[in-house]
């Protein structure tokens, strides 16, 4: 059976698809910037031919397909997916496996908050020893007893959740639908109680989906109701926080500071590596932590994701329901 791989993140990946693979595949690869050039000849051909894409995109402007039995997105998000422009009879599916790296950015991001460790490890290599305890130094935070407000809990929220509940928070789940909760957390609300709930919040982190519900969740309004301690991570989508709102935010220092990975901008590919990742001049902030889209960028997320990938690409083979099917 053929498959297509399409795109800068998973082009490399073709030696380790197959190597976890249990059934034969014939494997093409294509970055993202050869479908704009014309001609595109080969793209088109292998299309034409292709039983699985594995893309984080899919539209109308594609080549056909009339082969095509599945659309593997390489990742959780499927914004890039037209469905309308998905034939019928095509599934869709998405991968899973990085919510445990993300977890353990999300803790890395509120401990750095703590103990000033950057900043610590910065001035004392310039001589300086201002963030020491023995010269009267700034004194630093503690997790313990702090409040946790999570905003999505799917696997990356219940991840955060698991690993920062031994660390003595009180962990607060605020979600889109309520069950439930585990051991892990210790109060439910749904988003139509975030703004009553964000003044109890020392850490908030944003791990939801981005949708209808979610778009610009947290603006100005939400950002007044927190603390003016409180520290803001969001490892989700960048638009569930509204821009210019979290940059006047930080400007202003209506709260302490922010871990952000993730963007507003259009992102890199392989001819036009270095774009901005906002409008608004983020660098310039002196309590921001910026990471470029990287929480989840661990050796152990890509052989969890590539395992379930070669898995559902077999199960396709052998005629058996797919997992994490969208359409």
């Amino acid at each position: 059976m053929n498959v297509v791989f399409h795109g800068t993140l998973i082009h490399h990946l073709e030696d380790l698809f197959l190597a976890k693979a249990k059934t034969p595949w014939e494997v093409q690869r294509f970055f993202e910037q050869e479908l704009r050039q014309e001609p595109r000849e080969d793209f088109a051909r292998a299309l034409k031919d292709a039983d699985v894409l594995i893309s984080m995109a899919w539209n109308a402007d594609f080549p056909p397909a009339p082969k095509l039995k599945l659309l593997q997105v390489p990742g959780t998000g499927y914004e890039g997916v037209d469905f309308s422009a998905v034939r019928e009879g095509v599934a869709v599916c998405n991968a899973y496996g990085h919510a445990e790296g993300m977890a353990e950015y999300t803790l890395l991001g509120m401990l750095a908050w703590c103990h000033r460790f950057y900043e610590a490890d910065r001035t004392f290599r310039e001589g300086s020893w201002e963030y020491s305890g023995r010269m009267n130094g700034p004194v630093n935070y503690e997790l313990y007893g702090k409040t946790l407000g999570i905003v999505g809990f799917g696997s990356i929220g219940q991840a955060v959740a698991e690993r920062a509940k031994p660390f003595g928070m009180k962990v607060i789940a605020i979600n889109r639908t309520k069950r439930e909760p585990p051991a892990c957390v210790d109060e439910w609300v749904g988003f139509d109680r975030l703004d009553e709930t964000l003044p109890q919040l020392d850490y908030i982190v944003v791990a939801a989906a981005l949708g209808a519900e979610t778009e610009g969740l947290i603006g100005r309004t939400q950002f007044e109701r927190m603390k003016t301690e409180a520290v803001v991570l969001n490892v989700g989508r960048g638009a569930i926080i509204e821009e210019g709102a979290l940059f006047n935010a930080l400007k202003s220092k209506r709260i302490r500071g922010a871990t952000i990975d993730v963007w507003y901008g259009n992102y890199p590919s392989k001819d036009n590596p270095r774009v901005p990742p906002a409008k608004h001049p983020f660098h310039e902030l002196d309590n921001l932590y910026m990471t470029p889209h990287t929480s989840g960028w661990t050796t152990g997320m890509i052989d969890r994701r590539w395992t379930q990938i070669a898995g559902n690409l077999d199960r396709l083979a052998r005629g058996e329901p797919l997992m994490h099917r969208l359409k």
